[in-house]
C-alpha cells in the first residue's frame, strides 16, 4: 500500500474509534476511561516488544531520538487523550471530533514556524477552511 492508503486506513480506525470510547465513556469517568484505554495501549505494546521488533531494532535509536518519542507518546496518549475523553465525556461526538481533530492545523503552523516549511496559497486556503469549520462547529 502507498501512503495514501495507509492514510485512509487511519482515518477509517480513527474515525471509528470515537464512537467506541464515546459509549465506553457513557457511564463512567474520563479518568477510568482513560485507564482502560492505555490497557489497550498495553497490549498493543506487548504485540509489538514480543512479536514484531528485534531487540537490535530497539537498541539501534540514539537517546535523543528516544526523548522525543516517549515525550510525544506521553503527551498524546496520556495527556492529550485525557483531554480528548473529557471533551468527549460532555460534548457531542459530532463536534468534539472535527475541532479535535484539527490537530493538523495545528503542526501545519508549528512546522512552518519552527522547522521552515513553507506556506503556499494553496495551503493557505487550507488553513482558513479548517478556521472557518471550527468556528462554525462552535458556534452551531
Amino acid at each position: 500500500m502507498n501512503w495514501f492508503w495507509w492514510a485512509f486506513l487511519t482515518a477509517c480506525i480513527w474515525g471509528v474509534v470515537p464512537l467506541l470510547e464515546k459509549t465506553g465513556l457513557s457511564h463512567v469517568d474520563a479518568i477510568v476511561g482513560l485507564f482502560y484505554r492505555c490497557t489497550g495501549v498495553i497490549l498493543g505494546f506487548v504485540l509489538l516488544s514480543t512479536v514484531m521488533l528485534r531487540p537490535q531494532q530497539i537498541k539501534s535509536v540514539d537517546i535523543r531520538s528516544a526523548a522525543w518519542l516517549i515525550l510525544g507518546g506521553f503527551l498524546a496518549s496520556f495527556v492529550g487523550q485525557l483531554a480528548f475523553y473529557q471533551a468527549l465525556k460532555t460534548g457531542e461526538i459530532s463536534r468534539v471530533v472535527p475541532v479535535s481533530g484539527s490537530y493538523p492545523l495545528i503542526a501545519f503552523l508549528l512546522g512552518v514556524l519552527c522547522i521552515g516549511e513553507t506556506m503556499t496559497p494553496v495551503k493557505g486556503a487550507g488553513i482558513v477552511l479548517v478556521v472557518l469549520g471550527i468556528w462554525i462547529l462552535k458556534i452551531g
